[in-house]
């Protein structure tokens, strides 16, 4: 089994995954990415972005292919190491909030630190930060249901960055964001993450926030692709052409 690269914090090889009603989502899937860097994962929808974040992650088995993080394996790791690792060392956003309704806002920004068994004044004072900076400090002490659809996910940025992991996981993290929110929101996210030396791996379609990343894989049907724009020409239709890159 050959050990990744030195300078890649992640790092994936022929990887395959199906889903349980036999559909493939990824097929062959191999990369690298560096420390500290941004990378964003393009495609269309059902294109296997959100399974290779997962993959990647320790969210779902690999059973065909592998996964290293720091030079360690994740695909052989047992679900409560796997567990361990997403809590201790990953931070994940995904395109919906899912907050705690129980706990109001500076609570829910805290809890991966709390877990983490962090005391309270500390997680505490590492949540406010994060809150102010994406906007919504003045709602520290509100419920998840007192704010607006827009403020909810500032939360749920605000809560993976917080405890500062090793690779941030981003699953179109803007999604449910206003145009001129979204613009905001990616900056702050992409400010701290190179600021802190959090690796980023995001999943998008949208290339205004693809072009934010330092470098962009793209996916389609599970597969990596490459695309050339064809000239145009009597003969051509002057579309992209893609050739599978496996």
């Amino acid at each position: 089994m050959e050990a990744p690269p030195d300078n890649d914090v992640l790092w994936a090889r022929s990887l395959h995954f199906r889903h349980r009603d036999g559909s493939p989502g990824l097929n062959g899937i191999s990369l690298g990415v560096r420390e500290g860097e941004i990378l964003a994962v393009s495609g269309p929808r059902g294109s296997g972005k959100t399974t290779l974040l997962r993959c990647l992650s320790g969210q779902l088995p690999v059973r065909d292919g592998e996964v290293w993080f720091n030079s360690a394996p994740v695909h052989t790791l047992g679900p409560l190491a796997r567990e361990r690792l997403r809590r201790d060392r990953f931070g994940w956003i995904d395109p919906e909030p899912a907050l705690v309704p129980e706990l109001n806002v500076w609570e829910n920004a805290a809890l991966p630190l709390m877990l983490r068994g962090t005391g309270r004044r500390r997680a505490k004072a590492a949540a406010l930060e994060w809150l102010e900076r994406l906007d919504v400090g003045d709602r520290a002490r509100s419920r998840p249901h007192q704010l607006r659809h827009a403020e909810r996910q500032r939360v749920a940025i605000a809560r993976a960055l917080a405890p500062s992991p090793a690779v941030l996981f981003a699953d179109e993290p803007t999604a449910p964001l206003h145009r001129a929110d979204r613009a905001h929101v990616l900056r702050t996210l992409t400010a701290a993450a190179r600021s802190h030396g959090i690796t980023v791996v995001l999943a998008t379609h949208d290339p205004d926030t693809a072009a934010l990343a330092d470098r962009t894989v793209t996916l389609l049907d599970g597969r990596r692709v490459h695309t050339v724009q064809l000239p145009d020409s009597p003969d051509a239709e002057g579309r992209a052409a893609c050739s599978l890159s496996v």
